[in-house]
């Protein structure tokens, strides 16, 4: 079991796809026994993912500055609603809070939160495995300039390989699960003795 974040748009005038989309997300999630962190909000794509993660009897920890708190788009039902004072203080806790990363189609937002935690990945300061769900091609432009990127050498193929593709929610977790199981039977590794000299 880990907690994973989901980021995703909070758009209200989404197509009904896109909604659809995240609450199939929070409802993977729960299947799997994992807790959802999310951006705190309840409207869009944000509150279809943590609706469908405690529809399928998920836990859910929302984390969420207090300006939009003061706009009333707060997911006041989270099992665990976490108010910070600035968007970015925002990031940080949502990062310290999550074991992985899902993002899901979203704009502005979705995409400072994801180029957040895959530039601190490359910067070797966490490990969390990091997964874009591509449905529909929606990430393709995005992610046929970010290969440009490395092929004029502005990226280096290790950090191209820290971001996982998929192209279903079901394919993400999966990714995401042997990640995480593999992280931890290297943890759970005993060290090796000492050799000894005759």
């Amino acid at each position: 079991m880990a907690n994973v974040c989901v980021f995703c748009a909070s758009s209200r005038t989404l197509d009904a796809r896109w909604l659809a989309l995240a609450t199939e997300t929070g409802e993977e999630l729960a299947r799997r026994g994992h807790t959802l962190v999310s951006g705190g909000g309840c409207v869009g794509m944000m509150g279809a993912v943590v609706q469908g993660a405690r529809a399928a009897g998920g836990r859910t920890v929302g984390v969420i500055p207090q300006s939009l708190v003061d706009l009333e788009v707060a997911d006041l039902d989270s099992d665990e609603l976490l108010v910070t004072d600035s968007l970015a203080s925002r990031k940080t806790l949502m990062d310290e809070k999550s074991d992985a990363f899902v993002a899901l189609p979203g704009g502005l937002g979705t995409l400072d939160e994801l180029f957040e935690v895959w530039t601190t990945a490359t910067l070797a300061l966490h490990t969390k495995p990091m997964v874009i769900v591509d449905v529909d091609g929606f990430y393709r432009p995005l992610l046929d300039w970010i290969r440009g990127l490395g092929e004029q050498q502005f990226l280096k193929p290790a950090a191209l390989d820290l971001l996982l593709v998929a192209d279903s929610v079901p394919a993400a977790l999966d990714l995401i699960d042997t990640r995480l199981h593999l992280t931890r039977a290297r943890s759970a590794r005993p060290c090796s003795p000492p050799s000894r000299r005759a």
